[in-house]
């Protein structure tokens, strides 16, 4: 059986946040990464990955958000194609956790 990625809502993305267990990696573009991403976010791109890939371990949890939690499934299953054994893909994107921002 292959491992998969696992789906994680924004409100349980931010309990991990706060116990600051895992890598937030944001796979949007630099300008809306700019203009807002989640604390301590990793802007991850084509250009990226190859360091990402080497200097994180392997075991570490990794949420991986996009606008709408779309775009980020795929590259989660990437993530984990590439060994990371904890990679969720945020629901509902950026877009839910600006909107539900406390």
């Amino acid at each position: 059986m292959v491992d998969k990625f696992k789906h994680i809502s924004v409100a349980d993305s931010r309990k991990m946040l706060a116990e600051d267990v895992a890598i937030f990696v944001d796979i949007r573009d630099i300008t809306a990464y700019a203009a807002g991403h989640v604390k301590d976010a990793v802007r991850l791109d084509n250009a990226s990955i190859p360091v990402f890939l080497q200097k994180n371990p392997k075991e570490t949890p990794i949420i991986v958000y996009c606008y709408k939690g779309i775009s980020s499934q795929q590259i989660a299953d990437f993530l984990v194609g590439q060994g990371f054994e904890d990679v969720y893909s945020m629901d509902g994107g950026y877009d839910e956790w600006a909107a539900t921002a406390q």
